[in-house]
């Protein structure tokens, strides 16, 4: 139990920092920058130790899944209050510019921002890990150069479950992005947690590739081009099918509708049509 009551210190020490950098970098020049680091340094952060109790804290502190279910729940919805709508996903930003709602520089600077976000926090929560306050703590000490990928099917298996996952997440996400947050934010965190585990055995489905970087590149057994092909094209790949589905074209690349038609707004008055037969 005093692990589980460090980790939560450390969930509560992490969002408060990015709590603080969010309100009191808000008016900074570049701070849709500060905004995406902080986003991604929370998520990624709090992720590693969540993976962390999965891998040691089930076995050695005798936590069971549902806790572990829990955990990650809770981590996703606040990460969804605290950041609002800096989402720390490399995806959701190219998304946006897909749509052509962000333009060129912004997109590279957020993007630059998550990654860089995501290495800090695997820096933070190796240094956590150092400290070994617990017995959980010092067994993953001792297991971070030897970490467990979790990438544990084929290439193009992996490929498919984060481009499958990335297409449901991305396409409920887009049908959601209108309403409440009291209603997408709950909805969003659900969603995330049930494709994390249902996925579990075959690639954790991140469907977000900063996130996926800070987690599980720096694990043996695969190459970073190959972690790349699955966590970042596969996922990317799924958005890219999502925001075809859902708007019928790429708005970016092309403006003719593939999929859908169009019907006229206006249409003509059968009255006029008729006395023009007469005429």
């Amino acid at each position: 139990m005093s692990g589980l009551n460090a980790s939560l210190g450390y969930f509560l020490s992490i969002v408060i920092f990015a709590a603080l950098v969010r309100t009191f970098l808000r008016k900074w020049p570049w701070s849709g920058f500060i905004m995406e680091f902080a986003s991604s340094f929370m998520l990624v952060a709090c992720w590693l130790e969540v993976q962390t109790i999965v891998e040691v804290g089930e076995w050695a502190g005798g936590l069971g899944a549902d806790v572990t279910v829990t955990i990650l729940f809770v981590v996703l919805l606040t990460h969804g209050v605290i950041c609002g709508k800096a989402s720390g996903n490399p995806n959701l930003i190219v998304l946006k510019f897909l749509q052509l709602e962000a333009t060129t520089v912004p997109t590279l600077l957020a993007l630059a921002a998550q990654f860089l976000g995501a290495q800090v926090a695997r820096l933070a929560a190796i240094h956590y890990w150092s400290l070994e306050l617990t017995d959980m703590h010092m067994i993953k000490n001792l297991m971070t150069r030897e970490c467990s990928t979790t990438l544990m099917v084929s290439l193009l298996q992996g490929f498919l479950t984060e481009c499958v996952c990335a297409l449901i997440f991305h396409l409920i996400n887009l049908n959601l992005q209108h309403r409440s947050s009291f209603i997408r934010v709950p909805l969003i965190a659900v969603l995330l947690t049930f494709l994390s585990f249902s996925a579990k055995s075959y690639t954790s489905a991140y469907i977000n590739p900063s996130l996926a970087f800070g987690l599980t590149f720096y694990c043996p057994g695969f190459t970073f081009t190959e972690y790349a092909t699955v966590y970042w094209l596969g996922s990317l790949t799924g958005m890219i099918l999502a925001l075809l589905l859902y708007m019928g074209h790429i708005p970016r690349l092309f403006s003719k509708n593939l999929l859908y038609f169009q019907k006229t707004r206006f249409k003509v008055p059968k009255g006029d049509k008729g006395e023009k037969k007469k005429a």
